[in-house]
């Protein structure tokens, strides 16, 4: 395989040879466009998801603490992590990120293949991220945080892992609470910020998986909306005005599918929104050279501010 990621669309092409370059030329046009199968895999194979290295490096991370609880929005039993910066543990009075995960995840996932503790152990040229914390909690693999009939992960962010944070002294003071999401998490990160303005001060998402229409998502995921109704009801994009006066930060790759619902979001939203639209795909290389940016972003706006 790996002398397959050498491969470009152009050496594609030259390769058929005579006629067949003219339907070979068809049918990766067909790829390239999402018409037919397989682009995410032609974009590998030409170069497209590959990102630069984020300049960064890590100090030692903190602590990690798991626990749990049982979640009436949820009606199950559900597990939550608190990541600490180092220096810092429980019972340390930090401004909170929440972290929505992308399809497939739980409370043990990664920011795009780095834990959070470690993410918040990130340092860039412009230095390391100020004291806070994340907390991530699971709300389904692929229930893309918004209420299903008997599971509702959205109210126990809400009204079950917030009020828990606070009462362990993180994000307790006025406009400290700031939520990041990936994918799904990016989507349901824009869903929190429109839906409860009044708990989160700051939002940032990367590569946000937005659907246009709701037959396209069900087309996709069956389990991201319960209906009709329910995608219209938490339609990112139609409520966008709600976003207007929240700092906002949305990054997604120049190849990522859900690329045309991010623009059609960024279209309803002032030009004040800090946007990243750099090359790469909807893929951990991408998330992981995004969450430092990202982080930086939410500490600028939720970090030691006062009472």
């Amino acid at each position: 395989m790996a002398h397959l990621e050498r491969i470009t669309r152009r050496r594609l092409l030259v390769a058929g040879g005579g006629g067949t370059v003219v339907a070979a030329a068809g049918i990766v046009d067909l790829v390239s466009h999402g018409t037919l199968p397989g682009k995410a895999l032609l974009d590998r194979l030409d170069g497209a998801c590959s990102v630069p290295a984020a300049p960064e490096s890590f100090e030692a991370a903190g602590p990690t603490i798991v626990g749990h609880f049982f979640s009436r929005a949820r009606n199950r039993t559900v597990s939550y992590t608190l990541a600490y910066p180092r220096g810092h543990g429980p019972g340390s009075r930090l401004p909170l990120v929440i972290y929505l995960y992308g399809d497939g995840g739980s409370y043990a996932s990664t920011l795009g293949g780095i834990t959070p503790a470690r993410a918040l152990a990130g340092r860039a040229r412009s230095g390391s991220l100020p004291p806070m914390a994340i907390a991530v909690a699971d709300g389904g693999s692929s229930l893309y945080w918004n209420p299903h009939p008997g599971d509702d992960p959205m109210r126990m962010i809400t009204d079950e892992l917030i009020p828990l944070c606070r009462r362990h002294n993180l994000g307790s003071r006025p406009h400290s609470t700031g939520v990041l999401g990936i994918s799904m998490g990016g989507y349901g990160a824009l869903l929190l910020a429109e839906k409860h303005p009044e708990l989160v001060s700051a939002a940032a998402a990367i590569s946000p998986a937005i659907w246009t229409t709701y037959d396209q998502a069900r087309d996709v995921n069956a389990d991201a909306f319960a209906n009709a109704a329910a995608f219209a009801a938490n339609d990112v994009i139609d409520h966008a005005p709600a976003l207007a006066r929240l700092p906002l930060r949305i990054a997604s790759g120049a190849d990522d599918p859900f690329l045309p619902g991010v623009h059609a979001l960024v279209r309803r939203l002032p030009s004040t929104v800090e946007l990243s639209f750099p090359a790469g795909c909807h893929d951990d290389a991408f998330f992981e050279q995004q969450q430092l940016p990202s982080l930086q972003f939410l500490g600028q706006h939720i970090a030691a501010l006062p009472d």
